[in-house]
């Protein structure tokens, strides 16, 4: 009996409650994963491959050449001209997410170098409303793009996002018209852009930016698309093909140019800027 209660295991009481979770289960195959592995690994699935979602902070380490990122986003902030009204006040919402994330809206960007490549490096964030496309991503991706062409930097815009934000209305719309007027400025100098889609890229984003890129390059398994697969199959009253807006599909079809192992991405991406940025030599 003495034995028997050495070895019971004791529900853990006062600090001990506190100890964090060492251990993940991949939504995909299941397998239990050693959290550190998985962190050092980028949020691949070592056993299936499996691409979790990248905070913005870590998506911009991936990329960025050491100590070379700096930030140019985080002036502006959001506004509700409308005074809109859900389940919640969209001012309310706001403060919510901004205290989550630490940022006004759901971006993060800057100045940085990419392999030695100068480039203004976009990510939208989708811990923050769904990634959502209102007037300040739009502004923040309009100016990077004008920053980018006045600079001659290349432009890489890493997407996440469920499409445009309601509570903005029609505002959030025109930001569609706005970042692509904005691209206008990196082709007449030849400046490169490079877009990344990421788990998942819907709506208004997918519609306007994300799919303007000289070279579209999506991450393994990544819902993309403008609408939801229930939304079409009821507006077309068919059957759809099995995985049609996932990133590998995309790719047979045409839609994207590459599909890239995160891991594997920084080195894709500084390859095709090498290639096209006019003030690169080619082969340094």
């Amino acid at each position: 009996m003495a034995l028997e209660r050495l070895f019971r295991r004791r529900k853990p009481t006062g600090a001990g409650r506190d100890v964090p979770e060492l251990w993940t289960k991949c939504p995909a195959c299941e397998a239990q994963i050693y959290k550190k592995d998985l962190e050092a690994n980028w949020l691949v699935c070592p056993k299936c491959g499996h691409h979790l979602r990248l905070p913005v902070e870590k998506r911009v380490a991936l990329l960025a050449d050491e100590e070379t990122f700096e930030r140019t986003t985080g002036q502006v902030v959001p506004a509700d001209p409308l005074e809109f009204v859900d389940t919640e006040p969209y001012r309310e919402r706001l403060e919510r997410y901004q205290a989550k994330t630490g940022r006004p809206d759901a971006i993060l960007g800057g100045r940085c170098a990419i392999e030695g490549v100068p480039t203004v490096l976009l990510v939208m964030d989708y811990a923050f409303a769904g990634g959502s496309m209102g007037t300040v991503v739009g502004e923040e991706i309009a100016r990077g793009a004008e920053l980018a062409a006045r600079e001659g930097r290349a432009l890489v815009i890493v997407a996440a996002s469920g499409g445009a934000r309601m509570q903005e209305a029609a505002l959030s719309l025109m930001q569609m018209a706005k970042t692509t007027m904005a691209l206008e400025r990196l082709w007449e100098r030849r400046l490169p852009y490079v877009s990344i889609l990421t788990d998942p890229t819907t709506g208004g984003v997918t519609a306007s930016f994300a799919a303007l890129a000289d070279v579209i390059i999506a991450e393994p398994g990544a819902l993309i698309g403008f609408a939801g697969p229930r939304v079409i199959k009821q507006t077309i009253r068919q059957d759809l093909p099995e995985g049609f807006q996932r990133a590998e599909f995309l790719l047979k079809h045409g839609m994207v140019d590459q599909v890239v192992d995160r891991r594997k991405q920084k080195a894709a991406v500084a390859a095709v800027l090498r290639h096209l940025h006019p003030g690169v030599k080619r082969g340094a």
